[in-house]
């Protein structure tokens, strides 16, 4: 951990927390007491920090601090995706849950960016969600929840996304209509609209957005202008989009004129 700031910074609470999840990507533990002299605060005010963050399932407490919630096993390439751009995908996913309401149905697509989100919400709102999902880590995200409303989507099984996908799959979501639909993607473009590499991944996104009286897109910056392979749904399905302050400001007002609600984290 770095040595503690000296100029007389003041440090809000989202800074406080982003802090310590930056600390957390590189180390095992961080203790209450660092935390204190770092952002000059008492070590009671350090501990409701981490209780508000444990709340949210960004970080476990342990004796004298907190350490990393535990990983999802999952395969290389998903792990890989879920390390780029971490930090902003924590930032997007703690934007992304004050927009959901109480007693709102909800499916969740694929993704890591969407993992993080199902794994942000607060507990006080669990019992009241009914969740929908085809991602193995949002499935064992929320089946880890006290008495969960889970409906798991199967069908055939893409280790690298982690997910569920096929003619199986999308007949159940066919069958569902939700309040909700959070999606991620590989590329967001005004022109090209949501896309992702794999067709069958697009597949089962489409009827996802189709089902779904709203659609919040969850993506980071790097993500923003880009167009891949296939397109998941055109711009016109996308209601919300959260996403990080690196996003190009440009690509960003072509989506607000295409009449997208732009949240930045």
């Amino acid at each position: 951990m770095s040595a503690p700031q000296s100029d007389g910074t003041r440090w809000d609470a989202p800074s406080r927390r982003g802090r310590i999840l930056e600390i957390l990507d590189t180390e095992d533990f961080v203790s209450v007491k660092d935390l204190s002299e770092e952002f000059g605060l008492t070590e009671m005010s350090v501990r409701r920090d981490l209780t508000a963050m444990v709340n949210e399932g960004l970080i476990t407490r342990v004796r004298g601090g907190a350490s990393k919630p535990p990983a999802t096993a999952g395969s290389p390439q998903y792990s890989q995706a879920a390390s780029r751009n971490a930090h902003a995908k924590r930032l997007i996913a703690a934007r992304a849950v004050e927009l959901i309401d109480p007693g709102s149905s909800l499916f969740f697509y694929s993704g890591t960016t969407v993992a993080r989100v199902a794994a942000s919400l607060p507990k006080d709102l669990h019992s009241t969600l009914t969740i929908a999902t085809n991602s193995l880590p949002v499935i064992e995200e929320v089946s880890t929840w006290q008495d969960p409303h889970l409906v798991a989507v199967g069908g055939t099984y893409l280790p690298s996304y982690m997910t569920f996908v096929g003619p199986q799959a999308v007949q159940a979501v066919e069958g569902m209509n939700t309040s909700v639909a959070v999606i991620g993607c590989d590329g967001l473009s005004a022109d090209g609209g949501l896309t992702t590499p794999h067709q069958l991944v697009a597949e089962i996104g489409a009827t996802i957005a189709r089902q779904a009286a709203r659609t919040i897109v969850v993506a980071d910056s790097s993500k923003i202008g880009k167009r891949g392979f296939t397109q998941i749904a055109p711009i016109s399905a996308v209601n919300v989009l959260v996403t990080d302050a690196g996003a190009d400001e440009k690509e960003l007002d072509r989506l607000r004129e295409a009449g997208i609600d732009i949240v930045i984290a």
